[in-house]
């Protein structure tokens, strides 16, 4: 259960183009399906998440390496 709502996890470190990704993309990454990353949204598993707006997702890079490595998310 990783979902986030904020970017403020990632306090002190400025947020660079391309630290952000899409779903497309953060499901290439982790070479499984959007479809899996939905699913995992729903059940609030899988690696966090940021809800910007009312639909925009997106996926901070350091948790998908961090949820590939199997580390523990707060």
């Amino acid at each position: 259960m990783h979902s986030n709502n904020t970017l403020a996890a990632h306090s002190g470190a400025s947020l660079q183009p391309g630290d952000l990704v899409d779903e497309i993309e953060a499901a290439a990454i982790l070479a499984t399906a959007v479809a899996t990353l939905r699913n995992w949204r729903a059940l609030r598993r899988g690696p966090r998440f940021h809800k910007i707006g009312l639909r925009m997702v997106r996926y901070h890079r350091a948790d998908l390496l961090a949820f590939i490595a199997g580390e523990k998310i707060k």
